[in-house]
C-alpha cells in the first residue's frame, strides 16, 4: 500500500514516515502543496495524508486541485485546526476524513484502514492492465512503463487501452476507427498510423522490448 504524506514539519513528517513504514506501507513525503499536487497526480496512492498549513498552496487548495484532476485516492486531513467550521471546510474541499493534532498513532492507523476498506469497495485498488513493464491505471487513466509515468493524450490512452485489451490479436485499422474513434472515417485516412507512431515514440522508443507490432496489410498487434 502506498501513502503520500504532504507535511512541511520535518519532525512530524519523519514520525509519520517511520511509523507507517513499520506497518508495511510505502511512504512518499511532499514538503509543500505544489509538490503534493505533483506527486498526487503523477503517481497512484492508496491514501493521501494532508496537512492544511503547508507552503505555497494550503491543504484546502491541494485537496480541491487533486479532486479537480479526478484523483480518487482517499484524503485524510491531519492538522492542528480543529473547529467544526474548519473540519467542514476540509471535507467540502474533498477530504474523506479529518484528524486533529496531536493525535494517537493507533487512531491514525485505524482511520487509514477504514479509508482503505471504503475505497476498495468503490474503486478496486488493482484496477490495472499490465503487459511486460507497461501498466495502465484504469481508475486514473494513467500509463506507466518501467515505473515511469508516460504523458498521453486522452485519445492516445484510449488507443493503447484498446490494443492491450485485445492483445495477441491482429486489429485492423477499420476496427480501431470504429471502437476508439467511434465513427467511420474515410478508410484511406492515415489517422491510425499517425497515432500509432505517437504511441511508439512514447512507450517503445527508449525500451528494448517493443510492444506495438505492425502486421503489414492487416493492422497492428500487441503480443504478450
Amino acid at each position: 500500500m502506498k501513502i503520500l504524506v504532504i507535511e512541511d514539519e520535518p519532525k512530524v513528517a519523519s514520525f509519520l514516515k517511520q511509523g507507517l513504514e513499520e506497518h508495511q506501507f510505502e511512504v512518499t513525503v511532499a514538503t509543500d502543496g505544489l509538490l503534493g499536487i505533483k506527486y498526487g497526480i503523477e503517481n497512484p496512492y492508496d491514501v493521501i495524508i494532508l496537512d492544511i498549513m503547508i507552503p505555497y498552496k494550503n491543504g484546502i487548495e491541494v485537496a480541491k486541485e487533486l479532486r479537480n484532476a479526478c484523483i480518487k485516492s482517499p484524503i485524510l486531513m491531519l492538522t492542528a485546526l480543529g473547529t467544526v467550521d474548519e473540519k467542514v471546510e476540509g471535507l467540502d474541499a474533498g477530504a474523506d476524513d479529518y484528524i486533529v493534532k496531536p493525535f494517537d498513532f493507533k487512531e491514525l492507523l485505524a482511520r487509514i484502514r477504514s479509508l482503505l476498506k471504503r475505497n476498495s469497495e468503490n474503486y478496486p485498488i488493482n484496477n490495472t492492465l499490465k503487459l511486460f513493464d507497461l501498466e495502465l491505471d484504469l481508475n486514473r487513466k494513467v500509463a506507466r512503463r518501467g515505473g515511469k509515468t508516460i504523458d498521453l493524450t486522452a485519445k492516445e490512452y484510449s488507443l493503447l487501452e484498446y490494443l492491450i485489451r485485445n492483445k495477441n490479436r491482429v486489429i485492423s485499422r477499420n476496427e480501431i476507427l470504429e471502437n476508439v474513434w467511434s465513427t467511420n472515417f474515410d478508410t484511406t485516412t492515415n489517422v491510425i498510423d499517425v497515432y500509432i507512431n505517437f504511441l511508439r515514440k512514447k512507450i517503445d522508443k527508449d525500451y528494448d522490448v517493443k510492444i506495438i507490432h505492425t502486421m503489414v496489410g492487416m493492422g497492428y498487434i500487441i503480443k504478450s
